[in-house]
């Protein structure tokens, strides 16, 4: 399944959510990649963040990662640099983007 996300990285805070994602703990993205994401993209565009993954079941990714101590670190991480986060819940299973149009 393909999700789009969308959050915002605070203003005076890019370079450093920047530089994190150029050093995401490999446990992390193992952990990512067993719950069966094949992709993931962040593209930003001023201070808007927007997700594309490719996963098996979006709800399941969640729920494997919600209780991971290395998920939980970094979800702390990005709270200090975004002003819109990733809902790891169960309620956010239902936080992608609506398709409007597709090709």
């Amino acid at each position: 399944m393909r999700i789009a996300l969308h959050t915002r990285v605070r203003e005076d805070r890019i370079e450093e959510y920047e530089a994190a994602h150029r050093a995401v703990p490999d446990e992390l993205t193992a952990a990512i990649r067993a719950a069966g994401v094949s992709s993931w993209t962040i593209w930003r565009s001023g201070c808007e963040l927007f997700h594309l993954l490719e996963c098996e079941d979006y709800a399941r990714l969640l729920a494997e990662l919600e209780h991971l101590p290395v998920n939980i670190a970094w979800q702390a991480r990005m709270a200090e640099l975004l002003d819109v986060v990733h809902d790891y819940s169960e309620d956010g299973a239902a936080a992608g983007l609506p398709v409007v149009w597709r090709l």
